[in-house]
C-alpha cells in the first residue's frame, strides 16, 4: 500500500510531497486521529527531530476526513455554510454529504 503525505511549512509557504511504500514505516501512523502530533523519525534521516501534525486526509475511495465524527467508517452528514468539506453554491443551501470519521 502506498501512502502520500503532503508536508507543508506555512511560515515560508513551502510544501513537499513524499510517498511511502514500506508497510513497516506506516505502522506508527495507524490509529492516529486528526490534530494528533507525532515524531517523524521513522520516515528517514531527513525528518529526524521534526514533529508533524495530522490536519486531514482521505480514504481509499476519496471521501474526506472530518474532525469530530467519532465513527471509524463513513457517515452522511447534513452540511451547511461554515462546515469543512462543503462549499455552498447558493444562499442558505444545505447538502447531505458522505465524510469519513477519524
Amino acid at each position: 500500500m502506498t501512502m502520500k503525505m503532503n508536508i507543508s511549512y506555512p511560515a515560508n509557504g513551502s510544501q513537499k510531497l513524499i510517498q511511502i511504500e514500506d508497510e513497516k514505516k506506516l505502522l506508527p501512523l495507524y490509529d492516529k486521529r486528526i490534530a494528533q502530533e507525532f515524531e517523524a523519525d521513522f520516515l528517514g534521516d531527513q525528518f529526524k527531530g521534526y514533529i508533524f501534525k495530522i490536519t486531514g486526509g482521505i480514504d481509499k475511495q476519496g471521501f474526506p476526513m472530518k474532525q469530530g465524527v467519532l465513527t471509524q467508517g463513513r457517515s452522511r452528514l447534513l452540511l451547511s455554510k461554515g462546515h469543512s468539506c462543503y462549499r455552498p453554491r447558493r444562499s442558505g443551501e444545505r447538502k447531505r454529504k458522505s465524510v469519513r470519521g477519524c
